[in-house]
């Protein structure tokens, strides 16, 4: 079994085949065909326990690779891999690999879902110490009749620190454009056996209580990133409002992730990064702004705005291909495989120090919402905004508290956070809505399909007052 540590990162054909040029790489090594078949169950039980089982051929030769679900954040692979050269496209499942015991009996049902095809173009690159095995790949992945391109980088640290992997990267990326990839092969095959995706939610993060703190940070700030990036990829696409909702939400999952975990980062990391993401959910927001305009309005009032809701959109594309954004990922994907820079009090257990943060989280909505019906607009924003804090934080350590009782609490208790954060939501579109109107030059009285302020702030107090009631499900 061997270990490998690869920063993975997307790039178009045109930027891989200016990138072959460059005149930074030194001497190519080799070029190879490389066809690959992706074996798992049907109901892909192999993947559901965190393996991937392939079988490469080059030439004449085959070799079959398991590969386990390692650390990953954005880019960035660590994973365990046990390789043996086999005779057939047959895999061999004997005790030399973790999968005979990951599926048991479902072992027999093992056969071909997917493959993919690439030319792969390599270089060994020097880096200071470190010496990095630098590859293009390019080629398709086919899962039945459908297929999908893929092109990518790969930097696979040979020896020395994985910080040269990041130097390399950003001297590619002022180049051509690259970001990093979260999707390794064998999830690209199985996204293209299910549905076409419009978005991508934020998946479960895998946090329990045997983790210390820094854990914890990397796998929640890690899932974040690779939610954003998911999104992004379908927004450089086209543009999705259902990919653009999700990519903000992701930006703000990354933000309170920051917020929760400040006692342990440097202040100057934190600001760094929370001013660069504050920017990034600046320039998302005009066209998420429009887009809840518009299924908000009747017919008519739609089509006032539809010319500035595609200038916004076309300028979401522009701010996404931009190298600050690019920049911003790498910072952060780099800040991630160094372990973030976490204080030593980063290494004691996650529990107390998750159940302090949402007291204090808990504690400022409730007392915040207090009297909810008399709150201006402005300070009713200020509880929205710590409730969506708390719901992000309470999702982030769900599984800190994984008992019974408490798993039955936390759905109790964020169903009546999420219900306080639809209603307040709904008094800040109400509020916000006469800037709206007077920026994109609509009537005062342009109706909204949305209630009354009496009748939203009399569902919101209801909501606040249940929520404020709910068992804390870290006690």
């Amino acid at each position: 079994m061997g270990r490998e540590i690869e920063l993975k990162l997307d790039l178009t054909e045109d930027a891989a085949s200016r990138l072959c040029q460059w005149d930074g790489l030194p001497e190519r090594q080799d070029v190879t065909r490389l066809r690959a078949t992706y074996f798992d169950t049907p109901d892909a039980r192999l993947a559901s326990k965190g393996l991937s089982l392939r079988i490469r051929q080059s030439g004449r030769r085959k070799v079959q690779t398991v590969k386990g679900d390692g650390s990953s954040a954005a880019g960035l692979f660590a994973r365990q891999e046990w390789e043996r050269p086999v005779r057939s496209q047959s895999p061999v499942l004997d005790g030399d690999t973790p999968v005979q015991d990951a599926l048991g009996d479902a072992v027999s049902q093992i056969e071909p879902l997917f493959e993919t095809d690439v030319e792969r173009t390599r270089w060994l690159i020097q880096e200071g110490d470190a010496r990095v095995e630098m590859v293009i790949d390019r080629g398709v992945v086919r899962a039945g009749a459908r297929e999908a391109p893929l092109c990518e980088v790969e930097l696979e640290l040979v020896d020395g620190a994985p910080a040269a992997l990041f130097a390399i990267a950003r001297r590619i990326d002022g180049e051509v454009p690259v970001r990093p990839a979260v999707l390794s092969k064998a999830e690209r095959g199985y996204a293209l056996r299910g549905p076409v995706a419009e978005a991508v939610k934020a998946e479960p993060v895998s946090v329990d209580a045997s983790m210390t703190i820094r854990e914890a940070l990397l796998t929640i700030t890690g899932a974040c990133l690779r939610h954003y990036r998911r999104n992004e990829a379908l927004l450089l696409i086209e543009y999705r409002e259902r990919a653009l909702h999700q990519a903000r939400v992701a930006v703000r999952r990354m933000r309170s992730a920051l917020t929760l975990f400040k006692p342990v980062l440097l202040e100057a990391d934190v600001a760094r990064f929370q001013r660069e993401l504050r920017w990034l959910a600046g320039m998302l927001g005009e066209a998420r702004d429009l887009d809840v305009l518009h299924g908000r309005l009747a017919p008519g009032a739609q089509a006032e705005i539809a010319g500035v809701r595609a200038e916004s959109q076309a300028r979401v594309r522009a701010w996404l291909e931009s190298a600050r954004v690019r920049g911003l990922l790498l910072d952060i994907a780099e800040w991630l495989a160094l372990e973030a820079g976490c204080s030593g009090a980063a290494d004691a257990p996650i529990s107390d120090f998750a159940g302090s943060r949402l007291k204090k989280l808990h504690k400022r909505v409730a007392k915040g919402g207090d009297g909810l019906k008399k709150l201006p607009p402005d300070k009713r924003h200020r509880v929205r905004k710590d409730a969506k804090k708390l719901r992000y934080g309470a999702e982030f350590f769900a599984g800190v508290y994984a008992d019974r009782g408490a798993r039955k609490a936390h759905g109790t208790y964020v169903k009546a956070l999420a219900k306080l954060q639809d209603r307040l939501g709904d008094l800040n579109d109400l509020a916000t809505a006469p800037a709206l109107f007077a920026r994109y030059h609509l009537a005062d009285d342009t109706g909204l399909e949305i209630k009354s302020e009496e009748t939203l702030l009399r569902k919101a107090g209801k909501a606040h007052d249940r929520f404020a009631s709910a068992s804390r499900f870290w006690r």
